[in-house]
């Protein structure tokens, strides 16, 4: 890691990509901080608009040691402000115009500079907080990603999480809690846009800054695949990451910003292997979602 540098490893992806629960596995890797999904970490925290206003400690945000003294510093217009920005640059469909701004083939409009500054601000106080170590962000959008990663002051990598979208699918149409239902036809056009953006951010930072696994990959064989991630952004030893075999993992507390409600599970967590989706979805409903995104499944290594 470049000295003096918050290291960053960006995770990206299509939502209920398994973001969460592989964050705060590299969580208990020593000096590591996931910190969940930080895109909504205004929106949450100050506005009160998000889906959930809960620190995954179980505080909330404002309380969080973590995440207090930071939030003290943004009022409820600046957090409006930055929320307003976000979504007007920083969607994934700007992924294309913000890798052009970082290649130097247009110029960066004054909005994405200052919202540049107001995330790396956030991540430099996350060190500044918690010591020199690596910063899990889970916020799973590409454009965003592509903002950070041309700084000089930040050393980011990708880390791109691949679902079977038959499994998106049947989980955006059975929700947990306060996460919004969606039909399957609209995530499907999520899946391939989400992961296809990704894919375009990991190809503009070569020199081994981007790493792709498929989630299931990481349930059926997570030592393994956690040491994988793990050596890839510098950290050669797992053994602090309390698995139990390949069926549990000792999860300590984290501070993530929204996310899947388990986020909030601590203690010994089952590493769960079983797809529903194979009995839930029917075979017309299988099918359908094969044809939608057929090209990129395959390429991704998923068969009928």
């Amino acid at each position: 890691m470049p000295a003096g540098k918050p290291q960053i490893l960006y995770i990206t992806g299509m939502m209920r990509c398994g973001s969460t629960f592989v964050g705060n596995v590299l969580n208990e890797l020593p000096g590591a901080v996931h910190i969940g999904e930080r895109y909504f970490l205004w929106k949450n925290a100050l506005l009160r608009d998000g889906t959930n206003s809960l620190c995954g400690c179980g505080l909330d945000l404002l309380k969080c040691e973590v995440w207090s003294g930071h939030l003290g510093e943004v009022d409820d217009r600046k957090a409006r402000r930055l929320w307003g920005l976000q979504e007007r640059h920083l969607r994934t469909r700007h992924t294309a115009a913000r890798l052009a701004e970082s290649r130097g083939r247009r110029d960066a409009p004054a909005e994405v500079g200052e919202l540049s500054d107001a995330i790396a601000a956030v991540h430099h106080g996350i060190t500044a907080a918690n010591g020199p170590g690596l910063i899990i962000d889970s916020s799973k959008n590409a454009a965003d990603a592509a903002v950070l990663a041309r700084r000089q002051d930040l050393d980011v990598r990708l880390l791109h999480i691949v679902r079977d979208p038959r499994a998106t699918v049947s989980s955006y149409l059975s929700p947990k809690q306060y996460l919004e239902r969606m039909s399957a036809a609209r995530t499907l056009s999520y899946w391939a846009g989400f992961n296809l953006a990704s894919e375009a951010v990991g190809r503009s930072l070569g020199g081994g800054r981007y790493l792709r696994i498929r989630y299931e990959d990481f349930v059926r064989r997570p030592r393994a695949v956690t040491g994988k991630i793990a050596r890839f952004t510098g950290h050669e030893d797992i053994s602090a990451i309390g698995f139990d075999e390949d069926s549990s993992v000792l999860l300590g507390t984290n501070h993530t910003i929204t996310g899947n409600p388990d986020r909030l599970r601590q203690g010994r967590v089952e590493i769960k292997r079983h797809e529903p989706w194979r009995d839930s979805m029917s075979r017309p409903g299988k099918l359908a979602a094969f044809a939608g995104v057929a090209p990129l499944m395959l390429r991704y290594g998923y068969h009928g």
